[in-house]
């Protein structure tokens, strides 16, 4: 579903959410900080989902060269930065309750009924446009923006994540294979399903259980959905075709027990290490 352009504003940028910046070799995880920041990961977005990816832009995304909409205004911005360069060069959009709640409704609610997420107590975050420059390493890259979301998600005491995540091409029988697979391994409990809006449902279970080869569906998989399931991540009931991206989207839940774990061992090492210094 295409957004309106952003209006003339300025994105919310609060110092309280701020953590310390992590750094490995020349790059550098962070939160946007300025207007020109964000534009700098819109044009990234821009030329990885619709110059690489051959998503369709709006008339006024292709003159700006930008992928914009009206969340990026409420959102946090978590950004790899190269520290020579200063271009932006990985990217992950954030979105609190509170945030969405400002906006009038998380993005995922375009194709996921997300109640039973909306009622989870405590805070929840949506994860979403994540994307990783050519040239740069791929898996790097995404490690440091998984240490940002870690700390983003340890300063907030997030306690649940989610957000679409896609596979290539909107040819449902291409994918049938991972797609089998997620719904009969990692179908999340109903107390944490959403389910694909009735006008946009497609069924997942294409293939029986028995029919799947889980070496093949876990090679299939593309990497950021195995990330998540490596966090022990589930997903809602139906998958949603979205044309605009040309990609088939899953509605991915996450509990944030694992990265939290892992970002507080990594954080009482280093004030360890930092009194032993």
């Amino acid at each position: 579903m295409q957004h309106p352009p952003v209006a003339a504003g300025m994105p919310i940028f609060d110092a309280a959410n701020e953590f310390e910046a992590v750094r490995q070799g020349d790059l550098e995880v962070r939160l946007a900080r300025s207007e020109a920041e964000v534009r700098a990961a819109q044009r990234l977005r821009y030329r990885i989902f619709y110059d690489e990816m051959s998503a369709r832009p709006t008339a006024e995304m292709l003159s700006a060269g930008r992928d914009f909409d009206d969340f990026d205004l409420v959102c946090d911005h978590l950004l790899v930065i190269d520290l020579k360069s200063g271009e932006v060069v990985g990217t992950y959009r954030l979105i609190r309750r509170s945030a969405a709640m400002r906006h009038g409704r998380f993005y995922s609610a375009d194709e996921y009924d997300i109640a039973p997420l909306l009622s989870h107590p405590g805070e929840i975050l949506e994860l979403g446009r994540s994307c990783v420059a050519e040239g740069y390493s791929t898996r790097l890259a995404m490690q440091l923006l998984w240490r940002g979301i870690a700390a983003y998600v340890f300063r907030h005491e997030i306690g649940l994540m989610f957000g679409c995540a896609s596979l290539p091409g909107t040819d449902v029988g291409a994918v049938k294979l991972p797609l089998s697979y997620l719904h009969h391994h990692h179908l999340a409990p109903p107390e944490l399903r959403p389910r694909a809006v009735a006008e946009r449902h497609v069924e997942m279970a294409l293939m029986t259980k028995d029919e799947i080869d889980v070496h093949r569906a876990l090679a299939e998989m593309p990497p950021l959905i195995k990330g998540y399931l490596r966090l022990g991540g589930f997903v809602g009931d139906g998958a949603v075709i979205d044309h605009q991206f040309n990609t088939t989207d899953v509605c991915i839940i996450v509990k944030t027990d694992l990265v939290t774990a892992k970002y507080y061992r990594h954080y009482e090492r280093s004030a360890r290490d930092s009194a032993e210094a």
